[in-house]
């Protein structure tokens, strides 16, 4: 049974991992150049993964499934994920460039792209249903305060104060942010459509199959070209510059989260507040158990933070979390949470 367990946490990151050293290997052999890893990364920011992100929520069976208690929790739990990657951030270190990497690190998991398919693995099919609601939630908060820590340290204006209307314009302007609310609108109009007309009279996914077809492999797309593009922005030697700020994102990201947010979600669901079951506790380990996102590292090179800094933190933590994910999943199992 425990090598079974060790081995859907292997399987579930080793990929990611994999590929990562795939893209640092062909940039090493040349196939890859500093210009390809810039044009990459913004195809990853600007196209792939927003397609990734609208296609989770559309599909999204209907707003009647959602679970709101289970939503409402897991919005909760990011906000305080958010102040104590603050602490973290300002306790750690005192470049402004290297402390929001740090901050999103604690606070932002890799749930769409190691997250889903981990949920699956634990739970099936019900289980990736919850956690695709789960994306409608996290998602938008996940980059809607990146782009805050991101910014506070680091003033996209160039100037040396925080601007409010900046953070706010960025947080507009992110095109993560925007393709969740869109896929939300198409739920919402979904839902008005059964209310009003009884049935679904416009769907992108019929009336316009051929576009819809586009985006998703648009989305397919996203998860590898990505890690091949970090890999190729990845400096290993750079490692040795920082282990501190490495240690705090690994500790805040893999320990923190996990222990404060399925902690809380255990002890709120054995006094009644929330009803978490076999299919909603493999969503929790994959929204808050995952490795950091890799697009906060291209999110960081785009928003000019430490990208390196934020690079290595895709990198170590993934691989890192082999190890706290089957110990996560050896906890839950034992306590009867999970039925891998």
């Amino acid at each position: 049974m425990l090598g079974n367990l060790f081995l859907t946490a292997f399987n579930a990151v080793t990929p990611i991992v994999l590929l990562i050293l795939f893209g640092y290997f062909l940039k090493q052999k040349g196939f890859l150049n500093e210009n390809f890893t810039k044009i990459g990364s913004k195809l990853v920011f600007k196209i792939f993964l927003p397609a990734m992100l609208f296609v989770n929520v559309y599909e999204i069976p209907s707003m009647e499934s959602i679970t709101w208690d289970l939503m409402i929790y897991c919005l909760v739990m990011v906000f305080v994920l958010f102040a104590i990657g603050l602490v973290l951030a300002l306790i750690t270190t005192k470049d402004p460039r290297r402390r929001g990497p740090i901050w999103q690190c604690t606070l932002r998991s890799n749930f769409a792209i190691i997250g889903m398919p981990l949920a699956s693995a634990l739970g099936g099919d019900d289980a990736t249903a919850v956690a695709a609601m789960v994306v409608a939630v996290a998602v938008p908060a996940f980059n809607i305060l990146s782009v805050i820590a991101l910014s506070v340290f680091v003033p996209q204006s160039g100037g040396s104060k925080i601007s409010f209307r900046g953070v706010v314009k960025d947080i507009l302007r992110n095109s993560l942010t925007q393709s969740v609310f869109i896929g939300l609108a198409c739920l919402v109009i979904r839902a008005l459509q059964i209310k009003f007309c009884g049935s679904v009279v416009f769907a992108l996914n019929n009336q316009t199959a051929f576009l819809y077809k586009v985006i998703k492999n648009l989305s397919s797309v996203c998860s590898p070209f990505a890690l091949i593009v970090l890999g190729a922005q990845c400096e290993f030697s750079a490692v040795k510059g920082m282990f501190k700020e490495l240690t705090a994102g690994i500790v805040g990201r893999l320990i923190l989260a996990p222990v404060l947010c399925l902690g809380g979600a255990i002890l709120l669901n054995k006094l009644g507040v929330i009803s978490c079951g076999l299919n909603e506790f493999p969503a929790l380990v994959a929204v808050f158990g995952s490795p950091t996102a890799v697009s906060g590292a291209i999110m960081a090179a785009e928003m000019k933070n430490d990208d390196q800094l934020a690079t290595q933190m895709v990198m170590w933590t993934s691989v890192v979390s082999v190890i706290t994910i089957f110990a996560i999943v050896c906890v839950l199992m034992s306590m009867g949470l999970l039925a891998v």
